[in-house]
């Protein structure tokens, strides 16, 4: 048994808040959920009964829910009232905005997490089986996702918070200064199209995703972003680009379905086109990384049964093997982050 020496190690006290952390994560999302983030950042120092006539939550179990928002440090109480730390301020009382992180924690809470309790079952299976709680024959998260609109919309709309929250660190690399048609393979919603054509007046995307997911980027669409509808895999690449951009995407996949990806942007590429690897990085020992450690278990059990959060080292030599030069990776991006870059012989 420890002894009491051992209380001040930073080892225990992790997980002494991981055990704790389901629960209180489920409490944060529901506070923000009741929005009562956003109620606090209009009236600063609101009492209990303040704060359940906003959301009619009964008085014994807000209590029980505001005590276990202030054990994260999210809320403070002082001379009776709460207030919102700094950090929720800025990251959830603005809760009808796009990037706000209230849309990932409901996205993580109604599509990410449930599965995680079929963790040792789908690794010891070495498949995703917590898809099986989504309806359809699909192999992925992303097919089946289209069974369920609403769904559906509650995941896209917590991945473009995300990509929100990290994607200045892509706009703004020189690399675009160089380039006027992009093929943002994986595209999405068109969140980071729209953003890059916004930040280089020169520059026209095309969105290039699944049906299902194409129609959600209609509000993108426009004189300078395109959306063209298909699979990566088995239709050809839309013609033209100079650039192909995988943002968030090569992750999901094995090494060979990455090597199949490249070697098409390769191919639609012309002589000095470019190609772009933006996303997760886990350290070349793979044993840092938070958000890339969830993501890659996220994968295995739920989304797609493979992939990973890779180190860059891993890309820059898939880029290599696909026939690309001049490889390098930008690295210590936020939230983990980095830009692996080549350029077509």
């Amino acid at each position: 048994m420890k002894n009491a020496a051992h209380e001040d190690d930073p080892v225990l006290e992790r997980f002494h808040f991981l055990v704790n952390a389901p629960a209180l994560f489920n409490a944060v999302t529901t506070a923000a959920e009741l929005r009562i983030f956003a109620f606090l950042s209009g009236k600063p120092g609101a009492s209990a009964a303040d704060i359940q006539s906003f959301c009619g939550v009964p008085a014994h179990q807000l209590r029980v829910l505001l005590q276990a928002v202030c054990t994260t440090g999210l809320l403070e109480r002082r001379d009776g009232g709460y207030h919102n730390a700094s950090v929720a301020e800025e990251l959830l009382a603005a809760d009808e905005e796009p990037d706000s992180w209230s849309h990932i924690l409901t996205g993580w809470k109604e599509v990410y997490y449930p599965a995680f309790a079929d963790m040792t079952t789908a690794l010891r299976a070495g498949t995703n089986t917590a898809l099986a709680a989504h309806p359809g024959d699909e192999p992925t998260l992303y097919g089946r996702l289209s069974r369920n609109p609403p769904l559906e919309a509650v995941f896209h709309r917590a991945m473009t918070a995300f990509t929100l929250r990290s994607v200045d660190a892509l706009i703004e690399q020189p690399v675009f200064d160089d380039v006027r048609h992009v093929l943002d393979v994986g595209g999405g919603d068109g969140s980071t199209s729209a953003r890059l054509v916004a930040r280089h007046p020169e520059l026209r995307t095309t969105v290039f995703d699944m049906p299902s997911v194409s129609r959600l980027a209609s509000g993108a669409r426009s004189g300078r972003v395109s959306v063209v509808p298909g699979d990566m895999f088995t239709d050809p690449f839309p013609e033209g680009p100079d650039a192909v951009l995988f943002s968030h995407v090569l992750e999901i996949f094995d090494e060979d379905s990455i090597l199949l990806l490249m070697r098409k942007a390769y191919d639609a590429l012309p002589s000095g086109g470019r190609v772009m690897v933006y996303g997760y990085n886990v350290s070349d020992d793979e044993t840092d990384g938070v958000f890339g450690a969830r993501l890659g278990l996220y994968f295995n059990v739920l989304a797609s049964g493979r992939g990973m959060a890779y180190p860059a080292r891993d890309y820059e030599r898939w880029l290599r093997e696909a026939g690309f030069g001049e490889v390098e990776t930008v690295s210590g991006l936020p939230y983990e982050h980095g830009l692996s870059l080549g350029v077509k012989r």
